[in-house]
């Protein structure tokens, strides 16, 4: 279960790194696409609850900072909640 980094650009051009305990994330998100501010919200949600249960099926606990970086992904993203056709990519993983 490869930690997997995933850097991402937000709407107003500033870039971040992310986490995922797992490369599970890899199958959410393509390189050099953007997603709309709720698809990319979606998906982060769904990779890193699969990550964080990967973790827990391995080590019989979830992964608590999984859950950390959706909450910083949520976080981030409702500075853009009506910003319209808000724009999320993903430059690549790591």
């Amino acid at each position: 279960m490869p930690v997997t980094h995933f850097r991402v650009r937000w709407p107003d051009g500033e870039e971040a790194d992310c986490y995922s305990p797992s490369s599970v994330v890899t199958g959410f998100f393509t390189p050099g696409e953007a997603y709309a501010l709720a698809d990319f919200v979606a998906r982060s949600r769904e990779a890193l609850g699969l990550a964080s249960e990967r973790v827990r099926a391995k080590y019989g606990y979830a992964c608590s900072a999984a859950m950390d970086q959706l909450a910083q992904i949520e976080d981030r993203a409702g500075r853009f909640g009506d910003v319209p056709e808000a724009a999320v990519t993903v430059i690549g993983f790591r």
